[in-house]
């Protein structure tokens, strides 16, 4: 099983690291449609720009993640991918 207590070397240099980190997770309030769309566009503006996305990505595939934007990918786009 992987160990995952210890941040890989990719995610020091991910681009969503710092104060617009939020963006890529829904609050613990509620948000309108509208809001995490927008909210969704911006997290994927950042990951597109990100000079470690396709192992951001890889990774969140891998342990299957359930929540957030990884890699450019939404949770729903990422279910979708292991579902196929």
């Amino acid at each position: 099983m992987r160990q995952t207590t210890t941040i890989d070397a990719w995610q020091v240099r991910a681009a969503c690291r710092g104060p617009e980190s939020v963006l890529f997770f829904p609050p613990t309030t509620s948000e309108r449609r509208e809001e995490r769309d927008l909210r969704e566009r911006r997290a994927k503006a950042i990951c597109a720009t990100c000079p470690v996305q396709r192992e951001c990505r890889a990774y969140a595939l891998s342990i299957r993640e359930p929540h957030g934007i990884w890699g450019g990918l939404s949770e729903t786009e990422r279910r979708h991918l292991l579902d196929a």
